[in-house]
């Protein structure tokens, strides 16, 4: 949604999570923590895939994008709020507002679709391996991903453009960024046509591909319960680390996301801490500790380093 302003002051108050200076301080350093980590784990991960010849493969691109995704999400919000709660003034512009929950909305949405192709590339490897060098070689991988961001893009981006809202005092956000819903609080205007097309964009952006995901792995577990037991282990390990994943992740967009605007909102600020903060620092240790390939590229890296 475009924004417009009649607020006597031209920017929007954050209130964050506390006014004690003490408990801001123990945040900021943790919060900075969980962001270094996020930085360093995704950084490692996208550095080693493209290092490591033997990882150029599918689900390694897919995992690549992934982690750049990551640290777009939380570079999005992290900043802003390391330097908020060190500040005595928690504001942000109605410009830099727009911007900031019109990205975290297309970078969560792509997020979405990018984990239901990769539910899908585990689906073909599994149940069609004849086919796999075929249905997804590396050109439908960079078509796969380039779907993904373009789907996202008319699904988030052009709706919101064509509903500009007008913002009324008081200007004051109870989050610590731009959070949409949020947002909507602020109009001064009716804004049930905006909840009906979040909503609906979030069935398609969000739902959708949550139903695709479901789909997918009722055909791997039918397929891999009808392989020998020797055999099933291996093939539900390469799963584990994306169940993990697709659990935490939608799981705190749809508690976000699907619940009525007239609910209280307080609570959003922990479900989407877990979105841009530990959702990103977790996904990198997910991915390695599970996944044999990549331990073995990290750990032939830091044998080279020294």
């Amino acid at each position: 949604m475009a924004l417009t302003n009649q607020t006597i002051d031209s920017d929007l108050i954050l209130l964050g999570f506390t006014d004690s200076r003490k408990i801001n301080f123990l945040l900021f350093f943790i919060f900075l923590i969980i962001y270094v980590v996020t930085m360093y784990g995704n950084s490692l991960i996208i550095c080693i895939i493209l290092i490591s010849r033997h990882l150029h493969l599918p689900m390694y691109f897919f995992l690549t994008n992934l982690s750049f995704i990551d640290l777009c999400y939380s570079s999005l919000s992290i900043p802003k709020l390391l330097v908020d709660l060190l500040s005595t003034h928690k504001t942000i512009s109605v410009t830099g507002c727009l911007i900031q929950f019109k990205v975290i909305l297309l970078i969560g949405a792509t997020e979405c679709q990018l984990l239901a192709v990769m539910a899908y590339d585990r689906y073909i490897a599994i149940c069609r391996p004849l086919h796999y060098h075929i249905l997804i070689r590396g050109s439908v991988c960079c078509y796969l991903a380039a779907f993904v961001w373009i789907f996202s893009l008319i699904n988030v981006i052009i709706p919101s453009l064509a509903m500009p809202i007008t913002l009324c005092y008081p200007n004051k956000i109870n989050h610590f960024m731009c959070e949409v819903q949020l947002v909507l609080r602020l109009s001064c205007d009716d804004t049930s046509l905006q909840e009906r097309v979040i909503f609906n964009m979030g069935f398609i952006v969000l739902l959708l591909p949550f139903i695709l995901i479901l789909v997918s792995y009722i055909c791997i577990i039918s397929s891999v319960l009808k392989i020998q037991s020797a055999g099933r282990s291996k093939a539900f390990s390469t799963c584990t680390s994306h169940i993990t994943v697709v659990t935490m992740f939608f799981g705190a967009q749809m508690m976000t996301y699907f619940r009525p605007l007239t609910e209280s909102l307080n609570q959003d600020k922990y479900f989407f801490i877990f979105c841009v903060m530990i959702s990103p620092t977790l996904n990198p240790l997910i991915y390695s500790l599970n996944n044999r390939e990549v331990k073995k590229s990290i750990l032939k890296l830091s044998l080279q380093l020294q």
